[in-house]
């Protein structure tokens, strides 16, 4: 009786339970890889996601012009008529915080990204050469590492003279030794490498070995901290603006809208409460997420 009956081997009956089972769905898929991210990242990726669509759509969702003065509606409350009322001046609050998230992502990105490039190439070349070079841009680095960054950028925007794109350019002189010091430390260990040497052993000059293995090495770590830092950024721009030195009238950024309503913090709360929210909320959001990229990185 035995002999009537098939055998099948493990790896034969796989095909056949795979068939009966199925291969998950996209959805399915998409959900286990959502699972297996850190906390952090999944947490952090829904009100990012939530900024990116209000900083490509506000055109859409603000339902007045932030820059527009209307005097009758001076100084309105909270209501059906203004989502988060109206400032002195009678512009619409809710829409004036839709575009000041445009203003503040700009802002992020474009003090941002430069002073990543500067950091890296700074970092990359006193740590793979060592040397005098390593010396003279370290100690240069130093020196600005040696105030606190607020207080930097205050001084150099006075400098500058006052305007968001001098407050942006501050912030790239500012922030940048912090990507030198990051990716030095990481240069110092990958010139040291098996590999490295084995790449000068076949007649590798040093800029093919910078560009092809030192520089992929140190984009994880730079990326979780540029990540972080964006919030930073908004916070120390919006505190240029607040300072008068950032963003002037009648641009609807977020420092300055707080600074246009201290005046008001009794009669009109709203004027203040919701751009200061708006900073928090969105400085958490770049906090966390990269602090999820760090620990997914760290994989």
């Amino acid at each position: 009786m035995s002999s009537l009956i098939p055998e099948f081997s493990l790896a034969e009956s796989r095909p056949i339970v795979s068939r009966l089972i199925g291969r998950p769905t996209l959805g399915r898929r998409l959900w286990l890889a959502w699972r297996r991210q850190p906390l952090a990242l999944r947490v952090s990726l829904v009100p990012l996601s939530l900024l990116l669509f209000v900083v490509a759509f506000a055109n859409v969702l603000a339902p007045h012009d932030p820059i527009r003065i209307n005097m009758a509606a001076a100084l309105r409350p909270p209501g059906p008529q203004s989502l988060m009322g109206t400032d002195n001046l009678g512009r619409d609050v809710w829409s004036r915080v839709l575009f000041g998230a445009r203003v503040s992502a700009l802002v992020g990105v474009a003090a941002i990204l430069p002073a990543t490039l500067l950091g890296i190439a700074v970092g990359v070349t006193a740590g793979y050469f060592g040397g005098w070079a390593d010396e003279i841009l370290m100690r240069v680095t130093d020196i600005f590492l040696a105030f606190p960054l607020l207080v930097l950028a205050m001084g150099i925007s006075v400098a500058l003279g006052r305007g968001l794109t001098n407050a942006v350019a501050a912030m790239i002189i500012t922030i940048w030794p912090t990507y030198a010091r990051l990716v030095r430390s990481q240069a110092l260990s990958i010139r040291s490498r098996d590999y490295i040497e084995a790449a000068r052993g076949i007649g590798m000059n040093d800029g093919w070995i910078i560009l092809r293995h030192v520089v992929p090495n140190c984009i994880d770590s730079t990326l979780a901290q540029a990540s972080m830092d964006v919030g930073t950024v908004i916070i120390i721009i919006a505190s240029l603006s607040f300072l008068g030195l950032g963003a002037q009238p009648p641009v609807p950024e977020w420092g300055l809208m707080i600074l246009e309503g201290r005046l008001y913090l009794r009669e009109a709360w709203w004027m203040s409460t919701f751009p200061g929210a708006a900073i928090f909320i969105t400085a958490w959001t770049f906090t966390l997420l990269g602090d999820g990229l760090r620990d997914r990185l760290d994989r």
